[in-house]
């Protein structure tokens, strides 16, 4: 899909009109919630092929930019992710995305959201504190992943 070209700061920050600017290297970052509690999930990239196959779908992709590649949310880990919203900020250069989980997690190494830690800038060493105490999958049995 071709996106319209950018507008006046006028059109980008008020129009009715989708024009999302991605960055040099092809990605717009892409906040996702829980559609029912705001909880934040995660934080993923898209490419234009990732947020079309995602408006055409239903299903949230993300560009991995670890791996180089385009991937569905879900496909592997059964834990996917079914679009309810999508908004858009004021500038058109990051998207938010209201889901809901078909597993129960978003995070690949197995906690219901990738933010489990919090930090303490107050502490000697600036620990983590972990938020949440248990995982929600196992994250080797869905990706084969044994340990020695």
């Amino acid at each position: 899909m071709d996106y319209p070209q950018r507008g006046t700061l006028l059109e980008i920050e008020e129009g009715a009109r989708f024009m999302p600017l991605f960055d040099a290297a092809g990605l717009i970052p892409c906040v996702t919630q829980d559609w029912q509690t705001n909880e934040v999930l995660m934080l993923g990239w898209m490419n234009r092929e990732a947020l079309e196959k995602t408006l055409a779908t239903g299903m949230a992709h993300y560009w991995s930019r670890a791996r180089q590649q385009l991937w569905k949310k879900g496909e592997q880990s059964g834990q996917a992710q079914i679009v309810k919203h999508v908004l858009v900020d004021d500038d058109q250069d990051c998207l938010l995305l209201k889901v809901a989980l078909t597993g129960g997690a978003a995070c690949h190494v197995g906690y219901r959201s990738c933010f489990f830690r919090e930090l303490d800038p107050a502490a000697p060493g600036s620990p983590l504190a972990f938020l949440e105490s248990e995982k929600v999958y196992d994250p080797r049995a869905a990706y084969g992943i044994h340990q020695a």
